[in-house]
């Protein structure tokens, strides 16, 4: 499950190749970048979302349930003093007819997200230098 990252020689860009996909990013033009594609930490949060939305479709495919009027609005509150987001929230907007018994649950289920189960017990880091040959 290698990732493999690389620089297209255009501005702040920075691409992930990995399982046949291109995922570019780039910085906004207030940090030397183009605003050509949205930056590392923009695919970070997008991914906390994502990840609880796949979880909130499963839910009601599993129930029968119809998802197609479900929305997820999530929203951060940002630490000046750390410079860090110091709180997510993730709002699950629900249709008016969607069955009251089945709310709770929805929220423990968009809680059972792996991306935020992660952040909870993380992975270790090891960062390392290789030497290649040139191509």
């Amino acid at each position: 499950m290698d990732m493999e990252i690389v620089f297209p020689g255009v501005g702040k860009r920075v691409d992930v190749k990995y399982r046949g996909f291109l995922i570019k990013t780039d910085q906004p033009v207030f940090a030397g970048g183009n605003g050509e594609a949205p930056a590392p930490f923009d695919y970070f949060l997008a991914s906390i979302g994502a990840c609880a939305g796949i979880y909130v479709l499963s839910f009601c495919e599993q129930r029968g349930l119809d998802y197609k009027n479900i929305k997820l609005v999530q929203k951060h509150e940002f630490d000046p003093k750390k410079r860090m987001i110091s709180k997510i929230t993730i709002e699950i907007q629900l249709p008016e007819d969607f069955p009251e018994k089945y709310k709770k649950a929805l929220i423990h289920a968009a809680n059972l997200c792996a991306v935020k189960q992660h952040m909870f017990d993380p992975p270790e880091f090891d960062i390392q230098t290789k030497t290649v040959p040139s191509e």
